[in-house]
């Protein structure tokens, strides 16, 4: 289904619960065959805890969006300043509504953010192994810019790629203009 009437707006605390147990139904979706059970829900509970989001809300370098369609939630971007660089650290959609145009979308309103704070670029982490995810983030613009494995604790570790988006930045609040 291709939704029509895509809002996106700042996530608030009342959605916390929503945020996550969207995210849940994403990720046994999306990285059971990658992650394994034991992974998912070690990373769940590390990101998507109450207090987590919360201080991803409260946090002035980071922003949490929504993406609504038909007034549902149907997927979210949480983007933040990270090494002086601006991340999209979470792109999911609701995969019943998945290749409808809501994570263009989502993606289309994080670079222009990033493009009005006068970042050169977003970057993001993909897992290698996500083909799906891979072809999209590069059907919007993204190429993969190196390779990275980091330790997450607990066991695990993420086997990624860090792919960029380069932008037409304008001044930025964030870096002085020489």
């Amino acid at each position: 289904m291709k939704p029509r009437n895509i809002a996106i707006r700042p996530a608030t605390p009342a959605e916390i619960p929503a945020i996550a147990a969207l995210a849940r139904q994403i990720w046994q979706a999306a990285y059971l065959d990658l992650l394994g059970q034991g992974q998912i829900d070690y990373m769940l509970e590390q990101r998507y805890n109450h207090r987590q989001l919360q201080g991803d809300l409260d946090h002035p370098d980071k922003w949490f969006d929504l993406a609504f369609a038909q007034g549902r939630l149907a997927g979210f971007a949480a983007t933040e300043i990270y090494a002086g660089e601006f991340k999209l650290d979470k792109l999911y959609v609701d995969p019943a509504l998945q290749r409808g145009g809501i994570g263009g979308q989502l993606i289309a309103h994080v670079a222009a953010r990033a493009s009005e704070l006068g970042f050169p670029a977003v970057i993001l982490a993909v897992n290698k192994r996500n083909e799906r995810a891979i072809a999209a983030y590069r059907k919007h613009g993204f190429s993969v810019r190196e390779a990275k494995v980091s330790d997450i604790g607990g066991g695990f570790i993420m086997d990624d790629f860090i792919m960029e988006k380069l932008l037409r930045a304008r001044a930025s609040k964030f870096f002085n203009a020489q």
